[in-house]
């Protein structure tokens, strides 16, 4: 892919990515976030955290899909970081406008209310990945060992689907496509190693 190409495809994600925020700040400035603004900033910013999380993890079974899509890789840590900025604001959202930074009403959630406690455990794992996610840091810690650090982001994603499940009313279902997406990732990760192991073994005997 030439530069003028990738500064294009980049300039286009980045767009992408800031459109979320974008439109809560026109609906705040206009007054239409809704009858209830601070659920609307939450829904918002969680969801887009989710789904910028589940794109970015798309990226490595879609590359070992079909390798002319190898280019992906070069957006997945900008997508990986905008998963956590929205994350983090939709976690400011909760200190700032549901429990007015007092941290006795924050503890008391993250004890007893589940879906806060889940939800504030995907954030935590996402941290140590947000701070290591440069050039640099990848080469003081060695490709491995940061390889094995960034295995956290599926316990983080699985622990955002719990929160988001565990928010819903009960029959709610919107959260299933985001649930039925990574599964079919969480699937196809083994399976397309699996099947470039065999192709690999069926190509060493066929010579």
């Amino acid at each position: 892919m030439n530069k003028p190409t990738l500064i294009t495809l980049k300039t286009l994600v980045w767009i992408a990515c800031l459109y979320p925020v974008a439109l809560l700040g026109y609906e705040a400035v206009t007054n239409n976030l809704g009858p209830d603004p601070t659920k609307t900033i939450t829904f918002t910013t969680g969801l887009a955290a989710l789904r910028l999380l589940v794109l970015s993890l798309a990226i490595t079974p879609l590359r070992q899909l079909w390798s002319k899509l190898s280019w992906l890789i070069k957006f997945r840590r900008l997508l990986g970081l905008f998963a956590f900025f929205y994350a983090s604001l939709h976690l400011f959202t909760y200190i700032g406008l549901y429990s007015y930074f007092d941290p006795h009403t924050m503890l008391q959630d993250v004890l007893k209310r589940r879906f806060i406690t889940a939800g504030a455990l995907a954030w935590l794992f996402l941290v140590p990945l947000a701070l290591t996610s440069t050039t640099g840091s990848i080469r003081r810690l060695g490709g491995k060992r940061w390889q094995q650090l960034h295995k956290l982001v599926y316990v983080s994603v699985c622990l955002g689907i719990v929160h988001y499940w565990w928010q819903v009313k009960p029959g709610v279902t919107t959260p299933m496509t985001v649930t039925i997406v990574m599964a079919i990732l969480f699937i196809a990760r083994p399976a397309l190693t699996w099947w470039k192991a065999r192709r690999k073994n069926n190509l060493t005997y066929a010579a």
